[in-house]
């Protein structure tokens, strides 16, 4: 199987009336290659989010054949893209944008692919019936009020294995943390990379949007609370992970924590 093969009876329209199709959805944070017309050309990443998935895509199997993906805040499809294009047999791309969904499906439509897409929260991602192989959860962590929430609800959606990304700042290094700490011991927040989540209490990068950006530390210690045990880091801010302790006693994380039980 060719996974690059460009998918068969496609009408490629002209370039230009291509190019206008484009530009009439609205400004693209996904620059997605539409038969040589770019969807974001000037993005201020640069090719972005192929400069990641160039580090993430050997991570993923070439062979999706039966699998089922869901994309989590999907944006203008590229995840959603790449997986089809694996052979998954299922896609859901989710978001709560309507321009980013309406430039998903045109894409996905465009290079003649059968994606699902809907307007979903990631609070309301629980209520998905049933899961899927693999969850994409990129890019959508930092922009959320209540993101370890979030997080805890997605986790509920991953069979097999879910992509993670998040935007860092602050130390690099990895913090080994104790067990326990004493109640006086207040030195250790001060430690190199101790897990740290940073709030933006007005804008970020002038996205009033950007509320929670983590250390690596913390976004790392997040993913294994979670119930995650991580399995690669292909990427500097991208993590595979798979939900081997997201139960206990047969309830998931959040669950408990609503329960009072955690």
């Amino acid at each position: 199987m060719n996974v690059n093969a460009a998918p068969e009876m496609v009408t490629r329209p002209g370039r230009a009336v291509l190019s206008k199709q484009v530009q009439e959805l609205g400004e693209w944070f996904h620059n997605i290659d539409l038969f040589g017309v770019p969807t974001a050309p000037q993005h201020f990443l640069g090719d972005f989010p192929n400069i990641k998935w160039k580090h993430i895509a050997n991570s993923i199997p070439a062979n999706l054949s039966g699998a089922t993906v869901l994309d989590v805040g999907c944006n203008g499809g590229f995840y959603s893209i790449e997986m089809k294009k694996r052979g998954a047999s299922r896609v859901l791309g989710i978001d709560v944008d309507d321009r980013y969904l309406n430039q998903a499906r045109f894409a996905a439509a465009t290079l003649g692919h059968d994606i699902e897409f809907q307007k979903c929260s990631v609070y309301n991602v629980d209520q998905i019936p049933g899961q899927f192989d693999f969850v994409f959860f990129m890019g959508v962590f930092y922009h959320l009020r209540y993101p370890l929430y979030a997080l805890d609800k997605v986790i509920t959606k991953v069979r097999h294995q879910l992509v993670f990304q998040t935007m860092l700042r602050g130390d690099e290094s990895l913090h080994t943390s104790k067990d326990d700490y004493h109640f006086w011991d207040t030195k250790v927040f001060s430690e190199p990379g101790f897990p740290c989540m940073y709030f933006i209490e007005k804008k970020y990068a002038g996205d009033q949007t950007n509320w929670w950006i983590p250390n690596r530390s913390a976004a790392e210690a997040m993913l294994r609370s979670a119930g995650l045990k991580i399995v690669a880091n292909p990427e500097f801010e991208t993590w595979i992970c798979e939900p081997q302790f997201a139960k206990t006693n047969g309830h998931y994380i959040h669950d408990a924590e609503l329960e009072g039980t955690l």
